[in-house]
Order: structure tokens, then C-alpha cells, then sequence
């Protein structure tokens, strides 16, 4: 049998486990002279570089809808941290250092969260999906992402999903980040804020952009392995458009998604499988 890890004996264990974790990571922070941005502004800066809104509730098979009420409450929480701030040139966002731990004395519920590869509950839930939306908001823009940990399984069905598969981020505290650098000549603002439906999301400046964005998913499709395992299988892609000329300017790949399904397979679309070639 294998030998526990220190952090699973008790919850005691694992807050120790995540406090000493959090400790390291400034450290390395600071020896790397990170300089991440603090500063917030109230007013909006001029020019919209890229809004959205998320929809705050999805129908997730199998998941308690408490969990996601609960979400509602953390994103609200984290949203006052994170809205109005601006990033300088040269300077790095980064979502923890800006948002801080979830603590229950801070008002946090137990919310939806991955961990081990399955679906389970956890203080400060949710938060995942104000990291998919910034990291939305960043892939239509010059901005370089400079920590990101895309989710490695299909851990639940689409269910109105309106974004190419595996373009969201893992995160958790401060272990997994996510952050970005604001690599162009103008500071950057970010609003963020929620009403009973969406999650919504802005990222201002005080240019305008001479270049538009479009993400595209490419050959989506559902295919087993050897052993009978379903995997999701895409590829996708961020054009770089002249916002002048309409001319395509590049075309990157940014992922090559071979996802595990985790969930039923009865529930994955039938015209989406696709079967392998038979010898004949």
C-alpha cells in the first residue's frame, strides 16, 4: 500500500501542507523579483480590449446545485479583490497574490472543486471560473499568460458551452496560479463583476488594439483507446487579425486537447465518436 503524503492524515495537516506550499512560492516570488500589480482604479479606462460574461449556472450531471449557489457567493468575494486592477507595463498579474486565500472567516462556502481527478467540494469552490474567463479575456489580446495549468480530464459534459474545450485553467491556492504579463506600452484595467445570471468580465486600456483575435477549435471529436477509454481530442487555435485590413496575420496553435472522459459514456453525443479504421 502506498505511504501517505503528510497532507492527507487531516484537514489540519493538509492547511499546514497548504500554508508552508504558499510560504515557498513567495519566496521563489521574491528571488525571481517578481513585480505583480496592486494598484486599483475605479474609473474605467477608455478603450474595451475584450469583454464577455459566463453564465454563472450550468447543469452539471451528478454535481449538488448547493455547490453551485454556493460559487455564486465565492465569485462575488473574489470579484471586489480583483476588479479595477491595473497592470502596468512590465508588471504581472497573478490571481492568488491578488485574491488571497479562501478562508472561511473571509466569508467563503464549500463550492465546487477538482481534486485527484474527480469532482468533490471544497472551501472557496468555484473560483476556477473567474480564472476561465480572465484567461478568455487575455487569449484576445498582445498580453503574454506566463502561468497556466489547463485541466488535463473531461471530468463532466458540455452544457451550453459557448468556448473551445481546454481553454480554461486549474488553479489553487497558491500551488497553481494563474498570471500574466502585461507586455505592451499601456497600462491594462481589469473589471470584473456578477449579477443572478452571468459573470462578467472587461479588460480596458487606454489605446486601442491595432490587432483582433479569434480562437477556433479544430477537429473536435471523441475517440477510444486500446483499452476501450474514451478520450476528447481537439485542437486549438488564436488567429491574429489587422483590425485595418481584415488580413490574417498568424495562426498559433495554443493547445492539442487528449482529455480522459470521466463521466458516463452514455452521455457523450453519438455523432462525436469517432470509431477507429478497420483492417479489412
Amino acid at each position: 500500500m502506498a505511504r501517505k503524503l503528510f497532507c492527507e492524515y487531516s484537514p489540519i495537516c493538509y492547511k499546514i501542507s497548504q500554508f508552508k506550499e504558499a510560504r515557498r512560492r513567495d519566496l521563489i516570488d521574491l528571488l525571481h523579483g517578481k513585480h505583480f500589480a496592486r494598484r486599483h482604479g475605479s474609473e474605467n479606462l477608455p478603450v474595451i480590449w475584450k469583454g464577455d460574461a459566463k453564465i454563472l449556472f450550468r447543469k452539471l450531471h451528478g454535481v449538488d446545485p448547493r455547490l453551485q449557489q454556493n460559487k455564486a457567493v465565492n465569485l462575488k468575494i473574489a470579484a471586489e479583490k480583483l476588479d479595477g486592477l491595473i497592470i502596468a507595463p512590465g508588471e504581472e498579474f497573478s490571481f492568488w497574490n491578488t485574491v488571497g486565500s479562501t478562508a472561511k472567516r473571509k466569508g467563503y462556502l464549500e463550492g465546487l472543486v477538482i481534486s485527484g481527478r474527480k469532482l468533490s467540494s471544497g472551501i472557496g469552490g468555484g473560483l476556477c471560473q473567474m480564472a476561465n474567463l480572465i484567461h478568455w479575456l487575455v487569449l484576445h489580446t498582445p498580453l503574454e499568460v506566463t502561468e497556466l495549468h489547463h485541466h488535463s480530464d473531461a471530468l463532466f459534459p458540455d452544457e451550453r458551452r459557448r468556448v473551445p474545450f481546454g481553454t480554461g485553467t486549474s488553479i489553487s491556492y497558491k500551488l497553481l496560479d494563474y498570471r500574466f504579463r502585461n507586455t505592451t506600452s499601456t497600462p491594462v484595467q481589469l473589471r470584473v463583476w456578477l449579477d443572478d445570471t452571468f459573470l462578467y468580465g472587461e479588460l480596458r486600456s487606454t489605446e486601442p488594439l491595432t490587432e483582433k483575435y479569434k480562437i477556433l477549435e479544430e477537429d473536435s471529436h471523441y475517440a477510444r483507446d486500446g483499452q476501450g477509454v474514451f478520450y476528447r481530442n481537439s485542437r486549438v487555435y488564436r488567429l491574429v487579425i489587422d483590425r485595418k485590413t481584415n488580413e490574417e496575420l498568424r495562426r498559433e496553435l495554443i493547445l492539442q486537447n487528449h482529455s480522459e472522459v470521466l463521466y458516463e459514456y452514455d452521455l457523450i453525443p453519438k455523432d462525436q465518436i469517432r470509431e477507429p479504421a478497420s483492417c479489412s
